[in-house]
């Protein structure tokens, strides 16, 4: 079972005194530097001039600096930017200021895992992820809560890299509800499983290929958006509120029959055993490389793919359904 953490298990001593440095005021940068501040711990951060989120960080009352010099100033440094610029703007910003005794943090393993960074033998390095998109984090803060996060140590130069971590949910919020100990290896690898086999990848592959049945078979494809997309939401949402038999006794009978006796059919073990060769090209590190040479050369298979998705009839029919729904226009 995994050890997990409450607030009663964190001390904020191991951070009062020290400076945080995030680097990057997106989403996740934006929560965690603002939730920092409003718990007492002196926050640094650091985003382009100029740029959108540059400006968000004035008006948040930041005085927002180049990550080298946060890197510079910070005794501990969390990389918040996006996963395939963390090499780039490690090397070029970052390295050089890393001295004894410091702590490198970050809310995602790839760069660790596989390699991307390698940071000297005397800091520590971390991980505190919130399992939330930024905006929870601040909001369920705001109201006295917090968002489930999981933490991870890869170097305890210091004795203190797990008490850091701890501190660092703890200032975010995440120990308010609970802190689940992992690994870096552990993370990153059931992230990108998690992405690719059901809540990207196979989510979406799954809702095109029932599209496409329906649309093949002669039914209107508004109709058939509504059945396969639409109303995906309320599905999930009662899985996350109840779980999958509590989901199971909302819906009908008929629906919940037809889930028991054909879902198999579909998930079915072919289908597994393509997840667990997708699971063995994480663990190996194929996906890894070939997502990390499709940056150096400038993302060809990307792109071209994201422009053949966009023209797929499902997102100009999804287009048109969603237009109708004024409740989605926030």
């Amino acid at each position: 079972m995994a050890k997990i953490y409450y607030d009663k298990d964190a001390d904020l001593k191991y951070l009062k005194g020290k400076k945080v440095g995030i680097i990057g005021y997106g989403t996740q940068g934006r929560a965690h530097s603002l939730n920092l501040r409003d718990s007492g711990i002196e926050v640094i951060v650091s985003e382009l001039e100029g740029t959108p989120n540059w400006e968000k960080a004035k008006e948040d009352n930041f005085s927002p600096l180049p990550a080298k010099e946060v890197a510079k100033q910070a005794d501990v440094i969390m990389m918040l930017v996006q996963d395939h610029l963390h090499s780039h703007v490690y090397k070029e910003e970052i390295e050089k200021g890393l001295s004894e005794g410091k702590a490198l943090g970050f809310a995602h393993g790839f760069s660790i895992h596989y390699h991307q960074i390698v940071p000297p033998e005397n800091i520590d390095v971390f991980m505190v992820a919130p399992k939330g998109p930024g905006d929870l984090v601040r909001d369920q803060f705001l109201k006295g809560q917090g968002v489930p996060c999981i933490i991870a140590v890869e170097r305890n130069y210091t004795g203190d890299a797990l008490n850091i971590a701890l501190a660092y949910a703890k200032a975010i919020g995440g120990t308010r509800c609970g802190v689940i100990e992992t690994t870096f290896k552990e993370e990153t690898e059931t992230d990108l499983f998690g992405e690719q086999v059901v809540l990207c990848g196979g989510v979406t592959s799954l809702i095109k290929s029932a599209f496409e049945v329906l649309v093949e078979a002669g039914y209107q494809p508004e109709v058939a958006y509504y059945e396969t997309c639409h109303e995906l939401k309320l599905i999930v949402d009662l899985i996350i509120e109840r779980g999958i038999q509590g989901m199971r006794k909302v819906i009908s009978d008929t629906a919940e029959y037809g889930d028991m006796t054909r879902g198999p059919r579909i998930i079915n073990d072919s289908v597994k055993e393509e997840m667990r060769k997708i699971l063995k090209e994480i663990q190996s590190g194929e996906f890894a490389r070939e997502w990390i040479v499709e940056n150096m050369v400038g993302r060809p298979v990307f792109n071209a793919l994201s422009k053949k998705e966009e023209k797929h009839l499902i997102e100009k029919i999804g287009k048109k359904m969603r237009d109708m729904m004024p409740w989605l226009k926030k």
